[in-house]
């Protein structure tokens, strides 16, 4: 899939969109099991498709600078007896990203509805 400079795929997307309400829910970072819970709550379950899509695309966004990345004390992990997790959060990046993507949803369904009038 192409994508134009800075557009987002849908999964990218949905991954900031539930980032941006967990953070207002008082979750300001989240691991990948979290996120895909609440994206498969409140989103498209098909944008999950394969093992491993919900990590590269995190990794992406890292990149892009839309999050920024830590990985849990060992320590905490062991007294749990469980791997460590990578916590994420949305950067003010992020944040934009998800009110631009809203404005442009808003402003196509002003256009839909102007032109079905």
């Amino acid at each position: 899939m192409r994508r134009k400079a800075g557009a987002l795929v849908p999964l990218e997307l949905a991954i900031c969109i539930a980032a941006a309400e967990l953070r207002r829910q008082g979750t300001d970072e989240f691991h990948g099991y979290l996120i895909a819970k609440e994206i498969k709550e409140h989103a498209d379950n098909r944008l999950l498709t394969a093992y491993g899509t919900l990590y590269r695309a995190l990794g992406r966004l890292e990149s892009m600078g839309l999050l920024t990345s830590r990985w849990e004390d060992a320590m905490v992990a062991a007294d749990e007896s469980r791997p460590r997790r990578r916590f994420y959060a949305l950067t003010p990046s992020g944040e934009a990203a998800v009110a631009e993507a809203a404005r442009a949803s808003a402003e196509k369904s002003a256009r839909k509805g102007w032109a079905s009038a």
